[in-house]
């Protein structure tokens, strides 16, 4: 439970905080004054990263109300424990109550408001509803999820026999609090598994797999995320990733906190359950925190030691060795983008964002003999697929030069191009996902290593028309845009393999789940990031917008690209430091680099593509 600072019930609240410097900021803090009253505040100030905000405790005397908000407020504080926002419960709700259990999102802080008062055998008591609209809901697993529909819950108070003072006695479980709380408080982290339903790469390489999740900023991030990386993934993903760490191991008891030494190291002491793991599974498992540790602060931490639980030492991993270890979403570099031209040819050109020329690819994609209205560039760069400009048939070359093409590997019998192939896309194992939009036979299929028969992927819970595909590196998630009544929405689903003896491999999609339900209108998306992907779309009677979305739905801190019309295509890259790539009806080909604006390429030239 909690509040947005301002208005409650009608009215504005106003509630004193006890705003604090950590000890990098104490210079900062010098001309502080050490005495005088607390000012109230009217709205959550934007707070520097490393200012914490404390709670008022209660005063005496204070009414229901001031009670109610007082407590409300103190949920929105960086009280570790909660323990301001306890001293506003009795005894018995204070035990009783549990505050990790889940985290409401309102559009805005909850509404409190009396609704009854009386007496109960000889002690006066008196009840709030809580309500608002609801936004979103973070589970115990610090898992977010998209939620809508309306907040209701109460709150009951007694009068203390003893003190006379207001105290509640009856409340839900878990907190609230409005949208620009929870933005305050909470930072999005990705924690990391590996791939459990994918084979290997080549090299020997693990496929690391983003589990984003929701952590308090200012409660020691670095223990929490350490902590929920250890308890296992998140349920959507549970069923499709694995972890190094064996069942049931935790920090060891009595750690309290972890942080990087002068050194930039991070030392996590283990209780017995990990004693006896071998030098391989520690490798893993320091491979793990590290890149989940990359994802949590700005730099990284450079060297992660794991200890037993007796504080012998149990393995050492630098940055450098978990990049040979497992394949990350920042190590694929790509060598070029791609689009096609004007000539309706494949052309690339350096991703590094250098003023070269568009030169066609290397092989029979590029020459120019068949044309092409959408392609895919395998993710090492070595093959391409090609759609025909009708949308019939699927090309699979090789990019050397003087390669041949072969035959289509597939071919859709929709009767118009929009009924036909969808853009193909690659994943990291180099699987071709392609869907046919033939709405007698709509299909999603998968070209195993880009040849051979055709897999029809099952996709039971699937509403509607596929338009776009687009396959996660990891090879274990699946971004769509699906079709229906009009309307199109932008899909997350998770992929999962089998396979039985002297039987076809099989492939499902299962679990989809919408992540920006607030468009009704998603024209073009791509991965951006191992969790985050750009979308273009449109919200019900608004213009065309351009914006980051994560795979659990909650929109990503920072800043959203800049506006661009017309914008048909879109293409990004898993490593967020490359530049991205759009098709602009009004411009053609356009690429936008960090902190710059859009730049053109060239006039005739349509579906960007980076290598995926």
């Amino acid at each position: 439970m909690g509040a947005d600072r301002g208005r409650r019930g009608g009215r504005p609240v106003r509630v004193g905080v006890y705003v604090g410097c950590g000890a990098l900021l104490l210079a900062g803090c010098a001309s502080m004054p050490d005495s005088g009253g607390l000012s109230g505040v009217e709205s959550t100030p934007r707070q520097d990263a490393q200012v914490r905000v404390f709670a008022k405790s209660p005063s005496k005397d204070a009414s229901p109300a001031e009670i109610v908000q007082g407590f409300l407020e103190a949920l929105t504080s960086d009280d570790p424990q909660y323990e301001t926002a306890r001293e506003y419960l009795t005894s018995s709700a204070s035990q009783a109550w549990d505050p990790y259990r889940s985290t409401t999102v309102l559009a805005e802080g909850p509404n409190a408001e009396a609704v009854h008062s009386g007496t109960s055998e000889g002690t006066a008591e008196i009840l709030y509803r809580l309500s608002g609209s609801k936004v979103a809901t973070v589970d115990t697993q610090h898992a977010y999820a998209p939620d809508s529909g309306s907040y209701s819950r109460t709150v009951h108070l007694t009068r203390q026999k003893t003190t006379k003072e207001w105290r509640i006695d009856g409340l839900p479980q878990g907190v609230v609090m409005g949208r620009t709380d929870f933005q305050r408080n909470y930072k999005s982290v990705n924690k990391y598994y590996f791939a459990s339903n994918v084979s290997s790469e080549t090299g020997g390489q693990l496929e690391t797999v983003a589990d984003p999740v929701y952590v308090r900023k200012q409660v020691d991030p670095m223990t929490q995320m350490v902590r929920a990386l250890l308890k296992g993934p998140t349920r959507w993903l549970d069923r499709v990733v694995g972890s190094s760490f064996p069942t049931g191991t935790e920090l060891k008891k009595g750690v309290k906190s972890l942080s990087p030494d002068d050194r930039n190291m991070v030392t996590v002491p283990l209780n017995q359950k990990a004693d006896h793991v071998g030098q391989g599974q520690c490798s893993k498992m320091a491979a793990q925190l590290l890149f989940t540790f990359k994802d949590l602060t700005p730099t990284g931490v450079d060297e992660v030691e794991l200890q037993k639980s007796d504080g012998s030492q149990l393995c050492v991993l630098t940055e450098d060795q978990a990049d040979g270890i497992a394949s990350h979403g920042t190590a694929h570099y790509p060598d070029y983008q791609y689009f096609i031209d004007g000539k309706q040819r494949l052309v690339r050109m350096p991703s590094s964002g250098s003023d070269k020329q568009p030169e066609p690819v290397p092989g029979a994609l590029g020459d120019g003999d068949k044309k092409l209205r959408a392609a895919a560039v395998s993710r090492d760069e070595s093959s391409a697929a090609g759609v025909s400009t009708d949308g019939t048939s699927l090309y699979v070359g090789s990019l050397v030069s003087g390669g041949s093409l072969g035959e289509a590997v597939l071919h859709s019998q929709g009767k118009t191009a929009d009924d036909r192939l969808t853009t193909p896309s690659w994943d990291g194992q180099g699987d071709l996902w392609v869907a046919d939009r033939d709405p007698k036979n709509p299909r999603l299929l998968l070209l195993q290593k880009g040849a051979g028969s055709p897999l029809v992927v099952e996709t039971p819970s699937l509403d509607g028309r596929i338009k776009a595909v687009r396959v996660a590196a990891d090879g274990v998630r699946i971004a769509l845009i699906v079709e229906k009544d009009g309307k199109s929405s932008l899909q997350i689903g998770r992929i999962e393999r089998g396979t039985k003896s002297g039987e076809p491999p099989t492939v499902s999609i299962l679990e989809l789940r919408s992540v920006a339900p607030q468009l009704e209108e998603v024209t073009a998306m791509s991965w951006a990031g191992d969790s985050r992907l750009v979308v273009i779309g449109r919200e019900q009677g608004g213009v065309q917008q351009m914006r980051y979305v994560q795979v659990d739905g909650s929109t990503p801190v920072g800043t959203a690209p800049s506006a661009l019309t017309g914008v048909k295509e879109i293409a990004a890259s898993e490593d967020e430091r490359l530049p991205l790539v759009a098709h602009s009806q009004e411009d053609g080909i356009v690429r936008l680099s960090s902190g710059e604006q859009w730049q053109k390429v060239v006039k005739d030239g349509t579906a960007p593509v980076y290598p995926g």
